[in-house]
């Protein structure tokens, strides 16, 4: 990383004007040229971020991207006002990860650094200050100007200010500086305006009062407790944790109270000592991230079985020929033992690791499983954190104080220096695909992009690959390698598939339910065993429907039905939020004959609790894990045996590990089918093998309940056997037939607009621009979307289908092309276009 070592020559008149070229967070294409004033040549350095004026009125946050001594040749450099940092933020790795994501899905530069860096971490206009709750001013080591105090006041009284109420306190010149000084004097926080308050982490601790620091009165204390042993007892173990006399200043920190655990002291014997003022209880501000760090450090090799070890060998083998290596392993086969295994090997030869994973449910059970091997070298980053916690993360791993990240798709954006392995669980995961907003990323592919910087090698995983990894293993272009039995005495689960249609004519289903698969969850429950219910669907019913004059209730702001929530008795959309009291009759005719469609998880919750009411049941979904901590809360709850069966979405499908679980229903396995994409098969057969086998993962063994109509489709002769092979290669097939992927390249455009005319005639033009560069065989006529309005904005799509060899990069500069002349007509202008590459 280049740094300059320059002189302070302010008052030198001869020497050059350097100028600095600026990223900036917006989707532009283009980085921005600032002057640099003499006072900060010194400070400037590529990779640090700059606080930069934006227009006539706005700041923002850059980071440094060029330092040269050429003046823009087509505007007025404006000066660049401050800088944020000591040291770069970013590296060269980092900036190169950002140019291929920038080029390869589409977007601009500044689009990938405005997701990548944590809001914390960028000042503007719009930010908000916060002063800091664990901020004293009384026992700061730092000096405040009566403009600093000015300004913390102020905050005790309004509690957020904004950028522009600083700089009317100082004024537009100082205000930049004086939020960098109270930033770094750690007074204040950076959050953005939609966000909530960032709420610090409190913890109860105690610490023996002062006059007790006397030998003699500690020893009146003591003689006083001794009739009063659960007192003593309390008093004792302080004293053995924390060395009082030898060490004061520890008193001063004291003992958090998780210490005196309630089966061990008496909660109203430490109450008393408190109240006798022989201990002083406080609250303590702690880190979010010292759970890690909790519980007994074992420091200890991973211990893998004969089977793990010969296909970690297998493994190793592998990278010396290739840099990426797809384990294919079936559930349950200890695949995370190998990865963790590699993991300890990197660190401990003081490299870092990556270790990613789909699901912040996933990170919250495997949080556990490694703590007490790596300790705080341990980061967890993933967007249930607050913004200071991810800069907590971010800047322990640009100082290398965390060598291990565990993290789900945004992790592959952190500040590495010393990446040596990346490892991607359950790689065939659609989680792994950034949506919205730009760029439209794929962590796993971006993933290998980043290996191939770092000269790291990649660990793909999963016991259902995605289609293109396997293609590309089998293809030679991967390492690969196969992990075929269970670790343990744990044995694959037999899965029974229930004829639904055949039950329904013989009068045994109730509430969607066959007899078959309630009397087997009595029988498991029963034997002291615990269950997982699978929908993909949340939601107590799919829609509402009449039965009068077929009226559906729909969104108002989109094309979808609204899903029926009973527990609050409302109509809900999943797209847009709009939400409104379910009608007590319909809207269309008036008819009171309303029923409700389909179900979700919601309802298979209140349908089980009233055939097992003893049996106790929770429901893992969206709408369940809102909160913070509700995923680890629902986990530990059924981790523990105090929820008996856990009711969910596709949450539950990957990657969790219960002893207990001894059956696994899929109640509704038509619907995960028959979906209007080429990939429904695959996902379905994925899903469904995924939850599978989450039974049976110890010496008990397994089954799993299928219910369907479509009893002879083809997909459920391969899952009965587990023939991931044999349905893939049926799969193949189709997908050569029709020229869909591994066998084509897509990229799919997406025009928005807020006239559905207008969206139509624009895609149109847009599709006929591109038929003579490309041709009609590698294009799909434009066309609505299964969900062709949300939030009142029309969709259209135009899929464009590359074979392999085919010049990727001239295909998309065919499209910016073709676009921006669209754009020439004043029709179009306020059309939004949004490009997805390789979209799942």
């Amino acid at each position: 990383m280049s740094q300059l070592n320059l002189q302070d020559t302010q008052t030198d008149t001869t020497k050059a004007t350097l100028f600095a070229q600026v990223l900036l967070p917006l989707p532009l294409p283009k980085t921005f040229t600032y002057r640099i004033p003499r006072n900060l040549e010194n400070n400037v350095q590529i990779g640090i971020r700059a606080i930069v004026p934006f227009g006539k009125k706005k700041i923002i946050t850059g980071i440094v991207k060029e330092i040269h001594e050429v003046p823009p040749a087509d505007y007025e450099a404006k000066y660049l006002l401050e800088v944020l940092d000591e040291f770069p933020i970013l590296s060269d790795q980092q900036f190169k990860l950002f140019e291929w994501m920038a080029q390869y899905y589409m977007c601009t530069e500044g689009e990938v650094m405005n997701i990548a860096l944590p809001s914390g971490m960028k000042l503007s206009s719009e930010s908000k200050i916060q002063l800091n709750p664990a901020f004293d001013l009384s026992n700061s080591p730092y000096i405040f100007s009566s403009l600093e105090n000015v300004v913390l006041d102020l905050l005790k009284k309004e509690s957020l200010l904004s950028y522009q109420q600083i700089a009317d306190i100082s004024n537009a010149k100082q205000s930049s500086l004086l939020i960098k000084d109270l930033l770094k004097k750690q007074a204040i926080l950076l959050i953005e305006q939609v966000q909530e308050k960032y709420k610090p982490k409190t913890e109860k601790f105690i610490r023996l009062h002062e006059q007790y620091l006397d030998k003699k009165a500690l020893s009146a204390l003591m003689d006083a407790l001794d009739k009063k042993p659960k007192q003593l007892d309390i008093l004792l173990k302080y004293l053995q944790q924390l060395p009082v006399f030898s060490s004061p200043e520890e008193n001063k920190n004291g003992l958090s109270k998780n210490v005196f655990k309630a089966e061990e002291f008496s909660a109203s014997s430490l109450s008393t000592l408190i109240k006798n003022k022989v201990f002083e209880e406080f609250e303590k501000i702690v880190s979010r991230l010292d759970y890690l760090t909790r519980g007994k450090f074992i420091d200890t090799l991973i211990q893998l079985s004969p089977a793990q070890q010969l296909c970690k060998d297998e493994i190793n083998a592998s990278f010396a020929a290739h840099p990426v290596t797809l384990l294919h392993g079936v559930t349950g086969s200890g695949k995370t033992e190998i990865y963790l295994s590699f993991i300890q090997e990197v660190i401990e030869s003081g490299s870092q690791a990556l270790f990613l994973l789909p699901e912040i449910a996933i990170t919250t059970q495997m949080i556990q499983r490694v703590r007490k091997i790596f300790g705080d070298q341990v980061g967890v980053y993933h967007s249930k954190f607050s913004d200071a916690e991810r800069v907590e993360v971010w800047q322990g791993v640009a100082e290398g104080r965390i060598n291990f990240v565990i993290g789900v798709r945004s992790s592959v954006l952190l500040p590495f220096n010393n990446l040596s392995l990346i490892v991607v669980d359950e790689e065939h995961e659609s989680s792994y695909k950034q949506f919205d907003p730009a760029p439209r990323y794929h962590a796993r592919d971006t993933a290998i992009v980043l290996g191939q910087i770092h000269q790291a090698p990649v660990l793909l995983g999963s016991a259902t690959p995605a289609y293109e990894s396997y293609y590309n293993a089998q293809n030679g272009k991967y390492g690969f390698v196969t992990l075929t039995e269970r670790y343990g005495e744990g044995k694959l689960p037999e899965i029974e598939l229930v004829d639904m249609r055949r039950m329904t004519a013989k009068k045994q289903v109730t509430d969607d339910y066959s007899h078959t698969f309630l009397t087997v969850m009595q029988e498991e429950l029963g034997k002291g065993n615990q269950a997982i219910i699978f929908q993909n669907r949340r939601g107590y019913a799919p829609y509402l429907q009449c039965e009068t004059c077929g009226w559906i209730s729909e969104c108002e702001n989109c094309s979808v039905s609204l899903t029926y929530h009973m527990h609050q008795h409302e109509l809900k959309c999943h797209y847009c939020g709009f939400r409104q009291k379910s009608p007590a009759a319909c809207l269309n005719c008036e008819s009171t004959a309303l029923k409700m469609k389909g179900f979700g998880t919601e309802k298979i919750e209140d349908d089980l609790k009233l055939h097992f009411p003893e049996t106790r049941i929770q429901r893992m979904d969206r709408d369940t894990t809102r909160k913070k901590y509700s995923y680890q809360q629902i986990i530990e709850a059924f981790e523990s045996g105090e929820t008996q069966v856990l009711i969910g979405t596709q949450m539950v499908s990957k990657g969790l590990d219960f002893e207990n679980v001894s059956l696994v229903g899929i109640v509704d396995a038509d619907r995960i089918m028959y979906y209007p994409d080429f990939r429904a098969e695959e996902r379905a057969f994925q899903l469904m093998l995924q939850v599978s086998g989450r039974a049976g993962r110890s010496k008990k063994a397994g089954k799993v309940l299928v219910q369907s109509f479509q009893k002879d489709h083809p997909l459920f002769q391969y899952l009965l056997r587990y023939d991931y092979e044999g349905f893939y290669q049926l799969q193949l097939k189709e997908r050569h037939s029709f020229f869909y992927p591994p066998f084509c390249r897509l990229i799919r455009i997406i025009l928005k607009g807020q006239q559905s005319s207008v969206t139509k005639n624009g895609a149109t033009q847009l599709y006929e621009a591109l038929l003579q560069p490309l041709g009609s065989q590698r294009m799909l006529a434009p066309h609505e979307p299964m969900i062709a309005k949300i939030r009142n904005i029309y969709h259209m799509e135009i899929w464009i289908k590359l074979e392999k060899g085919f010049p990727l990069e001239g295909t998309k500069k065919q499209i910016l092309q073709a676009v921006e002349k669209m754009k020439e007509n004043s029709h179009f202008r306020k059309l939004r276009i949004v490009y997805d590459v390789d979209p799942q």
